[in-house]
Parts: structure tokens; C-alpha cells; sequence
């Protein structure tokens, strides 16, 4: 029979192992990896050409934008649970972007999540989908992006708490939630589906948004595509669920929302889907949106963590209603706001009076019982990078007092959602 002070001094050589091998792991310095473009790589302004649509599809100037800003020049905000982190300027500029890096650099900071000089990145930046992307691929968006004008501008320094502002502590996060290796062709799968597949979990990285999070903020991928939380915001499932998801949305309807930002009876897309939609998937080729359409038609059908998102198609009073006359009584400080201030662009039966993008009927935002993309675009409004007035709704977050807001919502999720909405003023306070 082994004695105690055997099992206790093996336990102790074990527990110092493991702490000399994580020692090593956390300190052991990154590596470059060894890169090279394929024979198959295009030169020339045809390598540029490839580098730009990469970096469209890849929303990269969404991140690396503030508000206001210069595209590419980075300092733009991401509020998290444990501070706030600015992105990076990824122009050509020496002393603060990226002028100086070479290849390999760039690949292992697109690839694993680590720096020029060796810091860990926090992943904002998404490399845990573009861990997927192909060396060849990382490369054409390097040669586009020399191709910018450089500014020399540097972002704000990031606001994080201890001990998520030491950067080593992503290197374990890392090796437990990074994929190890580009993404592979599954050859069983047709063209478009692969094109799909790459698209979806690589370039546009849509899990990132559309995924749950765990408690170490990693995506739950066993519920992959199921809907998310980000800064005050919804990402709907997007799962082929008929409940919750797409499943019950015909292939115009995806094509249409992801494509132009608005689908009929589906609602407009808001917040940061429509800037992903106006800066970057309406810029693709209709063949990538097919592909996209035939991959999300592929995945496993989740349902989402929001039951509370579940559509109703044909909800009254709104069905029951005509463009300019209700069929709900006037009574109301809600509905009393929306024929004032809503009832001319959205119209009484959510069809959209002046717009297909006004259109309420069918749209997630207006069956959440809880209100919380509602709100927002209640509080802050709706437009295009360009600010084009047709396609613009205005924010009313001065015109409207936090128990006019929620009122407000509370009466459209009623009217267009055919749900009892909960939206408190104390809802409205914290999202503002």
C-alpha cells in the first residue's frame, strides 16, 4: 500500500510540472511563423484587386474606423464586460500603423492573435475566425492595405480591468479557443457550399456576433450561429430554426436581408449588421451571397437563447390595420408617440410608407419582448456610412424621455409583435 507521504511528494512533483510547464508556456516567446505565397498566388495589380475584396469581405474597415474617423486609422471603442479596447491604425504609416511589418508579422497577428513585437491581442480582433483564413488569402489583404494612403495616428490606450489588462493571460484563452489550422475544403460538400462555409466562419466571421459566449467571453460553438449579445445589442440566430431562426425565411428573404439590409416582411437590419451589410456584404458578388444562403441552409438548426425572439408572421392589430389607419383604440402614451413621430415612414400595418427599409412587419427587433435592439434604434436611429437621407431613420435620445421610450417600444412590440413587451425606463437608462 503506497504511505501518504508517498502520494502527497508525487502530487507535489506533479503540481510543479505542471506550474514549470505553464511557466513555460506563458513566457516562451512567439515565434514567426515561416511564410510564403502559393503558386497559384495572383501579382500584381491582380494581387491588389484580390487584397481589397479579402478586406471588404472581411468588414476590416467596420473595426478599424472610429465614428467621425478616417478609414482604416483605428480608435474605435469596443465595450466589453471588462473594459474597453480601441482597434489598431492598419494603414502603411511607420510609426503607428502597420508600414514596418513584414509578412510574417502580419500572418501571425491575422493567424494567432499576437503583435509586431510579441504582445498578445485581445480578441476584438476576431483571429479566431481568421485562424481559418489561407496564408495566400492573409497575404493579398497585406499587399491592398500597403496600397493606402499611411496615417500616422495613434489610438486611444485600452481601459481594461486587472487582470484581463496582462496581456499574457490570452496565451492559455488561446490555446484553448483558437483553431490550430486553415480552413479545410470538406469535398463531399459542393463549391458553393465550401464558398459558403469560408465565408460564414472565416472572412465575415459571423459567428463572432451570432454565437453565445461562455464565462471566458469564448464563443459556445456548440450553439454555433444561435444568436448573441454584443455591446448593448442582439445578433439574431441565424440558424436554419423555424422558431427562432431563418428556417422559416425563404432564400430571396436571406439573400435580400444580407445582401441589401432589408428583406420583405423580415424588417430592416440595424446597429452593426447593417454597417456589416453597407460596408461589406453588399459589396460582395451575388455568387458569394448565394453561397452564404446555401451554407446557413446547411447548419444545424439551435434554438436560440432569446425564446422571447420567436416570430409571429402575421400579427394584429398591425395585419388588421391599413397604412394610415390603425384598427387599436387612441388611447396610450405609446401609441399617442407613434402617430406622431413613426406612423408616416413605418405606417400603421408595418409596411413602410416612404421605404422597403421601414418596414416593421416580420422584423426580429419588434417580437423581442424585451426591446433591447428596439430601444437602441428608438435611441440612436438608423442610417448608412454616408448618411443618406432616404434610407435614414433619426434617433430620438433627446426628443424622448426614458418612460417615453419605453412606452414606445412597449406599444410597437404590442402592435407589430403581437407580444406583451417589458421594456422598463430603467431598461432605456442603461442602454443610452
Amino acid at each position: 500500500m503506497t504511505s501518504p507521504v508517498k502520494i502527497g511528494v508525487g502530487l507535489l512533483g506533479v503540481m510543479l510540472v505542471g506550474f514549470v510547464c505553464a511557466l513555460v508556456f506563458f513566457f516562451w516567446p512567439h515565434g514567426l511563423p515561416k511564410v510564403s505565397a502559393s503558386a497559384s498566388q495572383p501579382r500584381g495589380a491582380e494581387l491588389i484587386a484580390r487584397g481589397k475584396y479579402l478586406t471588404t469581405a472581411a468588414d476590416c474597415e467596420a473595426c478599424h474606423t472610429a465614428p467621425g474617423g478616417q478609414p482604416f486609422v483605428g480608435g474605435l471603442g469596443f465595450e466589453l464586460p471588462f473594459g474597453t479596447l480601441f482597434s489598431p491604425n492598419i494603414t502603411p504609416d511607420d510609426q503607428t500603423g502597420i508600414g514596418t511589418w513584414t509578412d510574417a508579422e502580419f500572418v501571425r497577428a491575422v493567424r494567432t492573435g499576437v503583435g509586431k513585437h510579441g504582445e498578445d491581442l485581445y480578441p476584438a480582433f476576431p483571429y479566431t475566425s481568421y485562424a481559418l483564413l489561407t496564408t495566400d488569402d492573409i497575404l493579398a489583404i497585406k499587399a491592398y492595405l500597403d496600397t493606402l494612403a499611411p496615417v500616422a495616428r495613434r489610438p486611444p490606450e485600452n481601459e481594461l480591468l486587472f487582470p484581463f489588462n496582462q496581456r499574457y493571460v490570452m496565451r492559455g484563452w488561446k490555446l484553448l479557443f483558437v483553431p490550430s489550422a486553415p480552413y479545410k475544403p470538406d469535398e463531399s460538400k459542393s463549391v458553393a457550399w465550401n464558398i459558403g462555409a469560408y465565408l460564414v466562419e472565416a472572412l465575415a466571421h459571423c459567428g463572432e456576433c451570432h454565437t453565445p459566449r461562455g464565462l471566458m467571453f469564448q464563443r459556445k460553438q456548440g450553439s454555433a450561429l444561435s444568436g448573441g449579445s454584443l455591446e448593448g445589442w442582439t445578433a439574431w440566430n441565424i440558424t436554419p430554426d423555424v422558431k427562432t431562426g431563418i428556417g422559416s425565411w425563404s432564400d430571396e428573404q436571406i439573400k435580400s436581408y444580407i445582401w441589401k439590409g432589408f428583406a420583405p416582411q423580415r424588417g430592416p437590419a440595424a446597429g452593426a449588421m447593417r454597417q456589416a451589410i453597407d460596408l461589406s456584404l453588399s459589396h460582395l458578388p451575388e455568387s458569394d451571397i448565394d453561397s452564404i444562403v446555401t451554407y446557413l441552409r446547411s447548419v444545424k438548426p439551435e434554438t436560440s437563447s432569446y425564446p422571447s425572439t420567436a416570430i409571429v408572421t402575421d400579427p394584429t392589430p398591425a395585419s388588421a390595420s391599413e397604412p394610415w389607419m390603425p384598427v387599436d383604440g387612441p388611447s396610450g402614451l405609446g401609441r399617442k408617440i407613434f402617430a406622431g413621430s413613426c406612423a408616416s415612414c413605418h405606417g400603421w400595418d408595418g409596411s413602410g410608407q416612404n421605404s422597403p427599409r421601414a418596414a416593421l412587419a416580420g422584423s426580429h427587433s419588434v417580437t423581442d419582448e424585451t426591446g433591447k435592439n428596439l430601444v437602441q434604434v428608438i435611441l440612436s436611429g438608423s442610417s448608412d456610412s454616408t448618411g443618406t437621407a432616404a434610407s435614414a431613420m433619426p434617433g430620438f435620445a433627446r426628443a424622448l424621455s426614458d418612460t417615453e421610450v419605453a412606452a414606445l417600444a412597449n406599444y410597437v412590440i404590442g402592435h407589430f409583435g403581437a407580444k406583451r413587451g417589458t421594456v422598463t425606463p430603467n431598461d432605456v437608462e442603461k442602454a443610452r
